[in-house]
């Protein structure tokens, strides 16, 4: 199978799990493509615009001031992000893969996509919350594990999930080394609680037993 086989693939199967998807292709809202690595918007860029991601997967992140990088979210097929509260962006906006991004400007959304961004952005409020605590909280053990956990139940509650970040990008969302994100990932394999079938993608075999390691 070719990668553009691929992003096809996991385009139409997640697209089941965000049934406007297909209206929004039916209405003719191309998405833009970027390339894998490209910059969607950069932090002090004003901000005007909602995007939704179509297929691929965008990483946002921040620059710190001894030049780490800290990812504070990943975006999955039929996420929306760019909320801002104020005019200018705050974070940098990255595509992880080859991906495509329908963009609409805030000022053109109609009345039923404007009530919808409400409860989006709680769920954005949430998810940031959740990450918070992950990193605050837990051992490198049970961050992976949450993690895993939240990429199932973003991909619809599968148990064979696609990871299209890399682990060094795992590493700087969970605040942890590359080293240890790849030690934690095969002390998991070893103890029969995920497999791993290829570099990116993850098979949960005992829920449970993960579930158990992020409580």
């Amino acid at each position: 199978m070719t990668v553009h086989d691929e992003i096809l693939t996991s385009f139409h199967r997640r697209a089941a799990f965000d049934p406007g998807m297909a209206d929004r292709r039916q209405a003719g809202d191309a998405p833009t493509f970027f390339a894998a690595g490209a910059e969607i918007y950069a932090q002090g860029e004003k901000c005007g615009s909602l995007y939704t991601v179509e297929f691929g997967a965008v990483r946002v992140y921040r620059l710190l001031a001894d030049g780490r990088r800290q990812i504070s979210a990943f975006h999955l097929v039929g996420e929306m992000f760019g909320f801002e509260t104020d005019a200018t962006h705050h974070f940098f906006a990255e595509a992880i893969s080859a991906t495509g991004i329908r963009i609409q400007r805030t000022t053109l959304l109609h009345g039923d996509f404007a009530s919808a961004l409400l409860p989006m952005a709680l769920q954005s409020l949430v998810r940031a919350q959740e990450h918070l605590l992950v990193l605050g909280r837990q051992n490198a053990t049970e961050r992976v594990a949450a993690f895993l956990l939240d990429m199932s139940e973003r991909q619809g509650g599968l148990r064979r999930i696609d990871l299209q970040m890399a682990r060094a990008d795992i590493g700087d969302y969970l605040g942890l080394s590359i080293e240890t994100v790849s030690r934690v990932f095969s002390r998991l394999r070893q103890k029969g609680i995920i497999r791993l079938p290829n570099l990116r993608g993850v098979e949960i075999v005992r829920p449970q037993a993960l579930e158990d390691l992020a409580a």
